[in-house]
């Protein structure tokens, strides 16, 4: 049987229809309206009318406010954490991360990568009064991310190169492949990263990768400390706090 005779025996058109409608909102930064979804999958309103509403009511998709666009919900990322690989990385990572920010009284984030770009898989606060942290499934492109770099960093060549290919076009220009390489380089020889906030004033970055035991990076978790008056940053502190905590995680994960 050859691959089209295979690809017709096991047809399910409702099936594809419903996968690609959340593959291409997937793939989009902004809601898209029913027209729009239409059009750019080849099929008229009337074929997937019924299949959006079926996932507006399994609550894969939901309406903006703004504009009633659709857009996707967390549901499918909610189910990613149940596989046992990120539900087993995700047990060993938070407890050692809660005592990470108990001792460095910053929030910490685990963050893997998936199609070139970053997904928070946990964060946990800092600070009882304020903190930064960012909600889970937050996602930008891999390598105009200090946790993606790092990520990317700790890669054998042919999967690093596959992950430059996959997310260097979303950073839409904001980092060339020569920065970014040089970047690479630099992390890859320090072991992590430290530098001011690629997005916020007053916030300082630090991450270094969690390993697996042949020495490339599963994710990594990033701690983001808050610079305020009076109060020394102690940010050498809390990168060795946090090397002592990826440390216990890999050997964890391995």
């Amino acid at each position: 049987m050859d691959v089209t005779e295979k690809k017709a025996a096991y047809s399910a058109p409702a099936l594809e229809k419903g996968l690609d409608i959340l593959e291409l909102l997937a793939s989009r930064d902004e809601p898209l309206s029913l027209t729009r979804i239409a059009d750019e999958l080849g099929r008229s309103k009337s074929e997937i009318f019924r299949m959006v509403m079926v996932l507006l009511e399994r609550d894969y998709l939901a309406r903006d406010p703004a504009s009633d666009d659709l857009t996707l919900t967390n549901r499918l990322f909610s189910l990613g954490l149940r596989t046992p690989r990120v539900r087993n990385l995700v047990t060993e990572a938070v407890p050692v991360m809660n005592a990470l920010a108990a001792e460095t009284g910053h929030s910490a984030h685990l963050v893997v990568l998936y199609r070139g770009r970053t997904v928070v898989l946990a964060s946990v606060s800092g600070e009882p009064d304020i903190s930064f942290t960012l909600n889970l499934g937050f996602n930008r492109p891999a390598v105009d991310a200090t946790s993606g770099q790092v990520i990317v960093a700790f890669q054998p060549p042919e999967v690093q190169q596959r992950l430059i290919r996959e997310s260097l076009p979303q950073a839409q220009g904001r980092v060339t492949e020569e920065e970014l390489r040089a970047s690479l380089d630099g992390i890859r020889g320090r072991g992590f990263e430290l530098h001011e906030s690629r997005d916020f004033v007053g916030l300082t970055d630090i991450c270094c990768p969690i390993l697996d035991r042949n020495g490339h990076a599963v994710a990594s978790i990033i701690i983001t400390c808050i610079k305020r008056h009076g109060q020394e940053a102690r940010l050498m502190d809390a990168l060795d706090a946090l090397k002592r905590a990826c440390a216990v995680i890999s050997q964890a994960a391995a």
